[in-house]
This record gives C-alpha cells, structure tokens and sequence, in this order.
C-alpha cells in the first residue's frame, strides 16, 4: 500500500514520518512546500480570497476562530501555515490604498509615493516580518519545543510568518485606516 504510493513520487520531494502511534504519512520537504506557496503567489486564479476575507474579517471580531481554522487545517493537511498566499495579496492590496491615502494627506509626489509604498510594503510588512518569524521560530524550535515528548513537532516557519500576519493586520487598520482618518482631520482643524 504505502510503499507503493511512495514509489510514485519522487523522493526528493516528500518523506515518510511516523508520528504517535505508527500512523505513517506522506509529507511535503520544507522547500517544496515554499516553492508552491511562492508558484501560487503569481496564480491569482488559484487563489481563495474569500476565504482569505473571511480571515480578515474574523481577526478584527473574533480572533478566536481563526485560531480554531488554523487548528482545523493542521487536523486535516498537518500543517499549521497557510498554503495559499491571498491573505498575503490582501494584506499587500490594503497598503498599496492606505499608501495612496497618506500620499494625498502628507502631500506626497510621484516617487515619494513610490518610495513610501516600496517601504510599507516590502520593508515594513514583508522585511520585518520575514526577520521577525526567523528569530521567533529558531527560538521557539530550539528552547520552548518539549523534546521529551515523541509527538512534539517543531514549528513550521510559515506558520510563524503567518502569525506575524495575523497579529500585523488589526495594528495596519488601526495605524493605515484609523490614523489616516484622524490625521485628515487633526490637519484641517489645526490650519483653521
């Protein structure tokens, strides 16, 4: 049986783990799972952003229940991260508006937007948060994993990034949303 269907792949590509109980499963190797959800990252098609809404949403009034999602889908595909990359395309989608937003209020240029987006974007959100998931997953994978227990299972990395993410979305609508408003009208009431 398994044997077999091992056979079928490459072997490069995926790995025989036994967890608790004899249970042997068939899982992906870290970097083709970062090749797929990277591949996705350009198939707008594949992508599930009513989904990924739907978790936006859910962040702002009950975290609770993407926790659970999350707990789900480790339950089903044994994995905590995400293996679609549309909450990230929201996410993006949401700066690029609130960056225009701050560009007409600061009175901004045409490359100072540009220069203000590139660094919201890519060095604010995705930067950080890549440097921030490395540090948070070697420290948790090396001091908090409880490696007396045969079912303890190291944290993913993108599960990490996904949690910077999740934490990272409800502080951008209220600095990007929120404050932007305020803002407009602070500088209105300020010049009268």
């Amino acid at each position: 049986g398994c044997k077999r269907l091992i056979n079928t792949h490459r072997m490069d590509n995926w790995r025989v783990t036994d967890k608790s109980k004899g249970v042997i499963l068939l899982e992906q190797t870290r970097m083709q799972k970062a090749y797929k959800y990277f591949r996705r990252l350009l198939k707008f098609r594949q992508m599930d952003f009513e989904y990924a809404f739907w978790q936006m949403l859910q962040l702002l009034i009950s975290p609770s229940k993407v926790y659970k999602n999350f707990r789900y889908q480790n339950e089903t595909k044994h994995q905590w991260a995400r293996d679609d990359p549309a909450f990230l395309v929201l996410l993006s989608l949401y700066l690029c508006i609130s960056s225009v937003g701050f560009a007409v209020a600061l009175h901004l240029g045409f490359f100072g937007f540009w220069k203000f987006l590139f660094w919201v974007v890519f060095v604010d959100c995705i930067g950080v948060g890549l440097c921030v998931a490395t540090v948070l997953w070697i420290i948790s994978n090396r001091f908090f994993l409880n490696k007396r227990h045969s079912d303890a299972f190291p944290v993913e990395w993108a599960y990490a990034f996904d949690v910077h993410l999740n934490a990272l979305f409800p502080l951008l609508i209220i600095l990007h949303g929120v404050q932007l408003l305020l803002f407009g009208g602070t500088v209105r009431l300020l010049s009268n």
